[in-house]
Order: structure tokens, then sequence, then C-alpha cells
């Protein structure tokens, strides 16, 4: 399953929400040194209930828009 994320870092806490663009998410760490992305990649392991490993970003790595795919979902 490939999704839109729009990532958030630095925010108060962690947050999923939904939308029509796809996922809005908010992650505390910062977006550095791939930081933010590692928090994304396991906030989203959590909320699908997958292991971090099954979750990839596919494109997007230095930015705030990516596309995310999720195997065997």
């Amino acid at each position: 399953m490939r999704i839109d994320v729009k990532v958030v870092a630095g925010a108060r806490k962690n947050l999923i929400q939904e939308g029509e663009e796809g996922l809005k998410v908010y992650v505390t760490a910062p977006a550095v040194d791939g930081k933010a992305n590692k928090a994304l990649c396991d906030l989203l392991a959590r909320h699908y209930k997958v292991r971090v490993g099954q979750i990839e970003i596919i494109k997007g790595l230095q930015s705030r828009r990516k596309i995310v795919n999720i195997q065997n979902i």
C-alpha cells in the first residue's frame, strides 16, 4: 500500500491525521540526521500494526511531502 504523507517535524506530540490528500503526521523529532524519518516510520508501524521493516520511504527523504510504501497490508 502506498500513501502520501506530509510530515511536520518538531511538533509538541506525535499524531496522525487523515485527510483528503493523504496523512498528515506530526512527530516530535527534529528534521536532523534522519530523526524525523525514523520517528515517522515508528509511528506508522504502530498505527498500522506492522513491523518498522515493512515501512519504506520511497520518495521525499529530505522533504516534508513523502510517499511511503507499507508492505503486507
